[in-house]
């Protein structure tokens, strides 16, 4: 059971109405108002984001949650104690407006490249290393930083696509790494890019994990493969996308046969 944002912190971004539990993410984000807060998972990713997004200019392409201070300055309130257990916090943003639609997938990547084009200067977070979750774990062995490791079902599908394998030369810089249901669509506005997912990636791996989300789990066919070939190394950041998702499934989860079954057709997409 999710606890809601309790009064203090409520008090601290200023909520003046009853927050209202949200849809989607991991259950615990809420509504108060024109304010949405959710519990921070990682205190330095958490201060470093907000502080990139509050210098983001404001672009005909793409909006952003703009991220909240506290009323004493700060990006978190509430950590410490919360009723009675330890929290890490809580950190809130101005509401946008939208829904996810995962059967748009190139206009999901088009708003991933402008809002990566915003933030190309942004220099890399010293926090990165330092996460050590199912993701950022799945992310490193995709980006052979990590020896493979992990159930046989998982080394079943990564082996040909560690087989497959080659360096990539492209600049990294801070990007979305789960850009499939952050992106919001609403009549008459930009697309929104919500709960930035930070990694220090080339870009067009952001959009090669958007495309294998899509070809596993939202029924895109092999051909939007081809309509973004024109990407920089794009089959091997398709590579690296996949072995990415592979390796945080099985660090996460368990599998099912049908988990199973969605990433081959996907992974004989990107070696074919």
């Amino acid at each position: 059971m999710h606890k809601q944002p309790p009064a203090d912190v409520l008090a601290a971004f200023g909520c003046a109405e009853v927050p209202v539990r949200l849809e989607g993410g991991k259950g615990g984000t809420w509504r108060a108002g024109d304010i949405v807060l959710k519990p921070v998972e990682f205190a330095p990713e958490t201060r470093w984001r907000a502080a990139a997004l509050a210098e983001v200019a404001e672009s005909a392409e793409f909006r952003i949650a703009r991220p909240l201070r506290a009323r004493d300055g700060e990006w978190i309130a509430g950590n410490g104690t919360s009723a009675g257990q330890p929290s890490l916090g809580w950190e809130a943003s101005r509401l946008v407006t939208g829904r996810p639609d995962t059967s748009r997938p190139d206009d999901v990547i088009r708003a991933g490249i402008a809002f990566h084009q915003a933030i190309a200067r942004l220099p890399r977070p010293g926090f990165l290393d330092f996460r050590i979750d199912p993701w950022a774990i799945g992310d490193r062995i995709a980006w052979a930083e990590l020896p493979p490791e992990g159930s046989e079902t998982a080394h079943s599908l990564l082996r040909p696509l560690l087989d497959a394998r080659r360096p990539v030369e492209s600049a990294a810089q801070a990007v979305h790494g789960d850009l499939p249901g952050n992106v919001l669509f609403a009549p008459g506005q930009p697309p929104a890019v919500i709960d930035w997912a930070v990694y220090w990636r080339p870009p067009a791996w952001a959009a090669a994990v958007a495309v294998a989300d899509a070809l596993c789990w939202y029924d895109a066919t092999p051909g939007l493969i081809g309509r973004w070939a024109q990407l920089p190394e794009w089959r091997q950041l398709l590579i690296r996308a996949l072995v990415y998702r592979i390796v945080t499934h099985d660090l996460a989860g368990h599998w099912t046969p049908g988990q199973v079954t969605a990433y081959q057709p996907a992974i004989a997409a990107v070696l074919s």
